[in-house]
């Protein structure tokens, strides 16, 4: 018997990438040097080699040695750092997913440990006069860049078969290239035609004097335009200069170019990026880079917070009240709480910057938790707004012919003006394509999905009804499928209705419609934001993606045409998220030295949110809001957990859920709402129930959902997700 089979075998345990309980046993055989805790190795798994992190020796472990499997290899990177462990092993005890499951977002890519892969990739080549021009030809011509990039990944990217990429490039409108390997360049640290006031200058040295002296949380609360980015960027350069890294969490990493523009000025090079929109080789490039140090300074979706940074020194999560934080699939975390705890484990600091903190950030400010730096003033000449409601009871919308009407005289009359003058409108509307719903007069039949509890969303653009939450889509009938009769009807406006509106009350003006679905690369976005800059565009008609970080400084009109939108429905969070979305969007306006001004068209001018926009009171309707939700003991004065039963049969899902219930916890600061059908009661072709789990702050909420997890018996059919502080109730 040789001497990997004897008994005493050398040991270790191996955590995988997999949704599954916890570390694996494996062998270290005689062949190999021990690897040390947080090393990547190669291991066989089931019928599967795959890789995994070395979690501790596994010293006294009762698996028989019989029993244990060998390490096949062991990879020549640098380890995973004693912080980065155990910020995956807070993350999953506090959300109750498999610390394999989060694992798996830290390593990120499948193919991250194998070799770079092609060497030679497409870029744009001269496109033929005669090219047959079909969709998936124009999707690949519009992705491609100047960037070389592999056939496999263009691809990918643009949804379309290998067989197109291939016969652009047999046709010459793909050109082969070499890849160069990405070059991550160090930033300079000395600021090079950079000039901050004096209240940024003193918020800076504020913000850089906690680089070096171990944990804190900084909130920099600064009116919108009054230069955050510039405050924080003194404190990366800070981090720098300690020979540290730095990671900036942002919304919508692909639509920030600006941000970057910014960033390229101070720093003489861009970071380096993380979002979903970059392809598979860069992805992996940039983990290693990170992993080795290289990257020193990373700009990122969420999901960046759990890349390995071997030397992290600053975390800035820029927009920190902003919803996208939220990871809604998979593991379910907050990216802005879990930065914090990242920055506890490393013992760095961290900044929270926004113009419009979240409660739960202001309420660890007032009690001391948190430091604050505030910025209460717009940089240089720029002044804030004025903001006016628009009652649309007495000033309502006047017809266009046969056309209805969402914008009413005193906003026409206002955009009217601005157009004389020169400058520029922004009419924001956060609800995507023409219709969100088309019924038929006749019969009364609503056009739904047949995989989720929603309305089809009518596109114009396109000619379809489409599904917002699953995909699904059809071209829009002619006639109703119920009654047979040309009786449809488009109730309510998105975006394309309103720019239908515009162009018959302005037809000379040059307007451009922005939304995700319809300009949905990072490079279109830029593309987007150069020509509203560049004066290429009159009126702008966007949706939430054009609320945050952008500067354009002829633009001194904002109108929301349904400033409403938002504050129904049972949403803890909505008056606070609605107050958000509508003070980011009115501080598009007048960010240069033209004063901007600010309309609102409410059906409700008496409610606080209104009120508060109008006076500028923020604090104000925070004060009421806390109260609201103190006397309830809602977050952050209580917690609250979920749990979503779904499952394909509608009754299994009930059952399962109802024998959830009647095993719920009970006692003295606890209690559980449901199970009731969501919101959304089928999504994506799954049957789903809710129950809410209100407990007060000082019980550990996830020892009771473990035990009560643990005291009922479901079949496997049904999925149980867990939310701890949900966001959304969908």
């Amino acid at each position: 018997m040789s001497a990997e089979n004897q008994l005493n075998k050398k040991r270790l345990h191996v955590l995988l990438p997999l949704p599954l309980a916890g570390a694996f046993d494996y062998a270290v055989p005689e062949s190999l040097a021990f690897p040390d805790v947080g090393r990547f190795v190669r291991v066989p798994f089931g019928a599967r080699v795959m890789t995994g992190v070395v979690w501790d020796n596994g010293e006294n472990d009762s698996v028989d040695d019989s029993r244990l499997k060998n390490i096949l290899s062991v990879y020549d990177m640098p380890v995973l750092t004693p912080a980065n462990r155990k910020l995956i092993d807070w993350v999953s005890d506090y959300t109750l997913f498999a610390p394999g499951a989060v694992l798996k977002m830290a390593m990120s890519i499948d193919d991250v440990f194998q070799g770079v892969g092609e060497t030679f990739g497409f870029v744009k080549g001269e496109i033929p006069a005669d090219l047959k021009m079909t969709a998936a030809r124009k999707k690949v011509l519009d992705i491609v860049t100047d960037t070389p990039e592999t056939a496999a990944e263009i691809a990918r990217l643009a949804g379309v078969s290998a067989s197109v990429v291939a016969g652009l490039a047999e046709a010459g409108a793909l050109s082969r290239q070499k890849i160069k390997p990405l070059n991550f360049t160090a930033p300079r640290t000395e600021p090079e035609g950079v000039s901050l006031s004096v209240e940024q200058k003193k918020a800076a040295d504020a913000l850089s004097d906690m680089v070096g002296k171990g944990f804190g949380v900084c909130v920099l609360n600064g009116v919108t335009g009054s230069g955050k980015t510039e405050v924080y960027f003194d404190m990366i350069a800070r981090a720098l200069d300690q020979k540290k890294q730095a990671l900036v969490l942002l919304p919508e990493i692909g639509l920030t170019g600006q941000w970057l523009e910014r960033f390229e000025r101070r720093f003489g090079v861009k970071p380096a990026l993380w979002h979903s929109g970059l392809s598979q080789r860069v992805r992996r490039e940039t983990w290693k880079a990170v992993l080795r140090g290289e990257v020193r300074v990373l700009a990122g979706a969420r999901s960046a917070l759990f890349l390995p940074f071997a030397e992290l020194g600053a975390i800035v999560v820029d927009e920190e009240h902003d919803a996208s934080y939220k990871q809604e699939d998979g593991v379910v975390y907050q990216a802005r709480d879990m930065a914090v705890v990242r920055a506890k484990l490393e013992n760095i600091p961290i900044v929270l910057s926004s113009a419009t903190p979240s409660l739960e950030t202001r309420i660890n400010v007032q009690s001391g938790k948190y430091k604050e730096v505030v910025l209460p003033n717009r940089f240089g000449q720029a002044v804030l707004p004025d903001i006016r409601l628009i009652d649309m009871r007495r000033d309502s919308p006047e017809k266009i012919g046969e056309s209805k009407s969402f914008l009413s005289p005193v906003l026409i009359n206002e955009m009217k003006t601005t157009l004389e003058k020169g400058e520029q409108t922004l009419l924001f509307l956060n609800r995507r394509g023409y219709a969100p719903l088309v019924l038929c007069r006749k019969c009364g039949y609503r056009f739904q999905c047949p995989h989720c509890s929603a309305w089809l969303v009518e596109h114009r653009n396109g000619r379809r009804l489409e599904c917002h939450h699953c995909g699904y889509s059809l071209p829009v009938p002619e006639v109703c499928p119920v009654c047979g009769e040309a009786e449809l009807t488009s109730c309510g406006p998105g975006v394309e209705r309103i720019s239908e509106e515009v162009a018959l009350r302005f037809p000379v003006a040059r307007q451009l419609v922005v939304t995700s679905d319809l300009n949905a690369t990072a490079a279109e976005m830029a593309e987007l934001m150069r020509r509203i800059h560049d004066r290429e565009a009159d009126i702008v008609i966007g949706t939430q993606i054009l609320t945050k970080g952008h500067h354009f400084p002829d633009l001194t009109l904002v109108g929301v045409v349904d400033a409403d939108l938002g504050l129904s429905g049972g949403d803890l969070r909505a008056g606070e998220r609605t107050f958000q979305m509508l003070h980011q969007v009115a501080g598009r306006a007048g960010r240069a030295e033209k004063k901007g001004q600010v309309f609102l068209q409410t059906y409700e001018p008496e409610n606080q949110i209104m009120q508060a926009m109008k006076t500028g009171s923020a604090d104000r309707f925070l004060s009421v809001e806390a109260q609201s939700r103190q006397m309830l003991k809602m977050p952050p004065f209580g917690r609250l957990a979920a749990l979503i039963v779904s499952g394909t049969s509608q009754e299994r899902t009930q059952r399962a859920a109802m024998l959830l219930g009647k095993a719920a916890p009970s006692g003295n600061g606890m209690r559980v709402l449901g199970p009731a059908p969501a919101p959304l009661a089928l999504l994506r072709g799954k049957y789903r129930y809710r129950l809410l789990l209100q407990t007060e702050k000082q019980i550990k909420i996830q020892r009771v959902l473990r035990h009560w997890l643990s005291s009922v018996s479901l079949p496997s059919s049904v999925r149980i997700q867990t939310d701890i502080d949900p966001y959304s109730f969908f």
